[in-house]
């Protein structure tokens, strides 16, 4: 599975984290704790999602809610916050997230990958969530 990373300056911090624990994610930015704008960072990774050239995203910033709303403005984008343990299996079982988000101010890092990892080995469900998946992208 490729799995993208990207951050603004208030999820570099986290992002730099994570990259030592999941060595093998491709890195969008922002690579310094210099102010940007995480619209930039979301457009960045739903072109990625949307192209195939990574399955999965992790977005980051401060708090996880503007990159988040970023990135669902994009048809075919299903970003969720994982703020907790049942919400980051949730997500991918009843969602089928394609990105998740976390807040750099707000998460440790040792919650922040156990919730990646719960994400991760917890499969999509099908079945009557197909139809309310396919009501977003109308």
């Amino acid at each position: 599975m490729k799995i993208a990373i990207g951050a603004d300056h208030g999820g570099f911090d986290l992002k730099e984290k994570l990259k030592l624990h999941y060595p093998d994610l491709i890195d969008l930015g922002t690579f310094s704790h210099e102010s940007c704008d995480y619209p930039d960072i979301a457009k960045a990774m739903s072109a990625k999602i949307l192209s195939g050239e990574a399955d999965l995203g992790i977005l980051i910033c401060g708090t996880g809610i503007g990159i988040s709303i970023a990135a669902n403005r994009y048809k075919g984008i299903r970003a969720a916050i994982l703020y907790d343990d049942f919400v980051a299996e949730m997500a991918h079982q009843h969602n089928n997230a394609n990105v998740i988000v976390f807040g750099g101010r707000t998460m440790s890092v040792d919650d922040v990958i156990r919730r990646i990892d719960i994400f991760l080995k917890t499969k999509y469900e099908g079945g009557r969530h197909d139809r309310r998946l396919a009501k977003l992208d109308l």
